[in-house]
């Protein structure tokens, strides 16, 4: 008989729904942007469209997960495990996405000129390719062994249990409070976040001080182009901001779990933690649609065009900006 579910899991249950429901179709929408859009292909939006995947996997995948933890069903511990496990490998791509595009980004504003030899197509699938194959060995390391079968098979055992151990499945009962702390956050997590925030203060230092030299004649083009790099930066450090303000307090959570594990920690908080995290995949394509014209012109192409069936006006498809000439 299935566990019967309380007005506050039902509660829950539909708020995870309506995130799921806003954050797919918001990040196929940025993937069918790109695609259609000519002017949205260069390596930023390659890195984009490596974050907007991993979005929509939080929405397909990771909060029916999510729902299914949260009933309370019993498993085999392994099969908990894989269960915990996506969450981590799509958390890790997401960080690794924002480091990409903070890295190209910088990569725009210091080397104009040499940035489309030394940023090529080629080169950008491979970092995206590389930013995914790294989530999946951080993200299943706790498969690896780093884990909690140790503690659940002597409990296991010690209550006179035979055979593989059965468990009520969630999150903290399988996977390592030091793994989640000690390896997950304190490596792959906070130094990731702190290296963008610099890359970024650089990115803003660097763009003021090319526009706030002296105008001439002959110098429209490179106060035209960093006047657009200032604005599509201002951008992408929201998107960052964004990422650590939802991600962050989940993480001061598992640290005062493992810290002080004497400390309660009241429900409720851990419920609005796990729903920021869950609510970052959502809040993406919202911004880039208000803050990014090239989006935002896209998707209300795209709506018009297949949901509204009538043609909007071309989109502008000029190639991404040359850098600043001499």
């Amino acid at each position: 008989m299935p566990p019967s579910i309380s007005a506050f899991q039902a509660a829950y249950i539909g708020i995870e729904v309506l995130i799921a429901l806003v954050s797919v179709p918001g990040n196929v929408l940025v993937i069918w942007a790109v695609k259609v859009n000519q002017a949205l292909r260069d390596a930023t939006f390659c890195f984009i469209v490596s974050l907007a995947v991993a979005d929509v996997a939080v929405g397909a995948l990771v909060i029916p997960l999510a729902i299914l933890i949260n009933i309370g069903p019993r498993t085999y511990f392994h099969t908990c495990l894989m269960v915990a496990c996506p969450v981590l490998i799509l958390t890790q791509s997401s960080i690794l996405a924002l480091l990409a595009i903070a890295v190209d980004r910088y990569l725009r504003v210091k080397i104009p000129l040499r940035y489309k030899m030394v940023v090529t197509p080629r080169r950008a699938a491979v970092a995206i390719a590389g930013c995914w194959i790294l989530s999946f060995v951080v993200g299943l390391t706790p498969l690896f062994g780093w884990n909690r079968l140790g503690e659940v098979e002597r409990a296991w055992a010690a209550n006179g249990s035979e055979g593989a151990p059965v468990i009520e499945c969630e999150f903290e009962k399988v996977i390592s409070m030091e793994y989640m702390v000690y390896f997950n956050f304190f490596v792959w997590v906070l130094p990731p976040l702190l290296l963008m925030v610099l890359i970024y203060l650089e990115v803003f230092y660097l763009i003021r001080k090319q526009l706030s030299k002296k105008v001439s004649a002959s110098s429209g083009d490179p106060q035209k182009y960093y006047g657009k790099e200032l604005k599509i930066a201002k951008s992408l450090a929201l998107i960052l901001f964004l990422f650590a303000l939802s991600w962050l307090p989940l993480h001061v959570l598992n640290c005062v779990t493992l810290f002080c594990p004497s400390c309660q920690k009241p429900s409720i908080l851990m419920y609005i933690a796990i729903f920021l995290t869950h609510g970052n995949s959502a809040m993406n394509p919202i911004v880039y649609a208000f803050r990014i014209q090239k989006f935002r012109v896209t998707f209300l192409k795209i709506w018009n065009d297949h949901f509204r069936c009538q043609s909007a006006p071309p989109v502008d498809e000029d190639p991404p900006e040359e850098g600043p000439h001499d």
